[in-house]
């Protein structure tokens, strides 16, 4: 967290430090997520990223359906809604006709890993110039706590009420490593907010994806775990620690391709602006 005197108060000794200002992007308002709801963790690092470089003013975010939606609520930029699982294709339009726009979509694992899946997928593997956030909860918040792709094996929940069975309902979806085998992809990683160390971590992995854009690479993703603890039957801190112990289990924390520098040092590029075939991997071993 970055320690600010104000310019008047600087020379006095003794004097009071800012340690943190709400960033002006994030709107001044109540909340509706549920107690303990991780969405507002996640649109708070985004404030404070986009105000660190600079992008309100030039951002242009997509909300599909799902608890994400509201993210137009609470983020102070220009926002289109899109129709379930369709943000990647309407960023994809707004990024062919705004080249010089920053284009961002927020979604959540229902709309992302499951009615948008072709979306995300071909978004990725043309290597259009979107950073993408994913908050996966492992179900379906919004609509009664239903079985998602992302539902961990033996979760109980409205649609798998004794538990997801693998045989009958499949494995879950780790749909960032999926999606970072594509040489579309520049930047995937997997971050949490289960804890204030975690959180650091997850904003700095959003930053990096930002900036990945910024500086002309393809498709960044960055998946953000989260908690649903209505859905899920916990309290807030049970939860979290749900969150660190069988969540992370089965979706390991860390960057999973970067390719970042290979596109800086090779120039590649598709008409999109996404790094070619040809690019390498450059990916970092998942945090313990």
């Amino acid at each position: 967290m970055t320690l600010n005197r104000s310019p008047e108060l600087a020379t006095r000794p003794g004097a009071p430090r800012l340690i943190y200002r709400k960033p002006d992007v994030l709107a001044d308002r109540s909340t509706h997520y549920c107690p303990g709801c991780g969405h507002g963790i996640v649109h708070r690092l985004l404030a404070e990223v986009m105000t660190e470089l600079d992008l309100p003013a030039h951002t242009i975010a997509v909300a599909p359906v799902g608890c994400a939606v509201f993210a137009y609520d609470y983020l102070n930029v220009d926002f289109v809604e899109a129709p379930h699982g369709r943000a990647p294709a309407v960023a994809t339009g707004i990024r062919r006709v705004r080249p010089e726009a920053f284009v961002l979509t927020y979604q959540g694992d229902g709309d992302l890993a499951a009615i948008g899946t072709a979306e995300i997928v071909h978004a990725a593997a043309r290597g259009e110039r979107i950073t993408a956030i994913f908050v996966n909860n492992g179900i379906y918040g919004m609509t009664g706590g239903q079985m998602a792709p992302t539902t961990l094996l033996g979760q109980k929940t409205t649609s798998s009420p004794s538990g997801r069975d693998a045989a009958l309902m499949g494995y879950p979806i780790r749909i960032t490593e999926m999606l970072a085998q594509l040489p579309g992809v520049t930047y995937a990683a997997r971050g949490s907010i289960a804890d204030a160390p975690l959180i650091g971590k997850l904003k700095a992995m959003i930053k990096r994806a930002c900036l990945v854009q910024i500086e002309g690479g393809g498709f960044a993703l960055v998946e953000a775990l989260s908690n649903c603890p209505v859905g899920w039957g916990m309290t807030p801190q049970e939860s979290l620690e749900h969150l660190k112990g069988p969540v992370v289990e089965a979706y390991p924390l860390g960057v999973i391709v970067d390719r970042g520098v290979a596109v800086a040092a090779s120039g590649a590029g598709t008409a999109a602006g996404g790094p070619s075939a040809a690019v390498p991997v450059v990916a970092a071993e998942p945090e313990a």
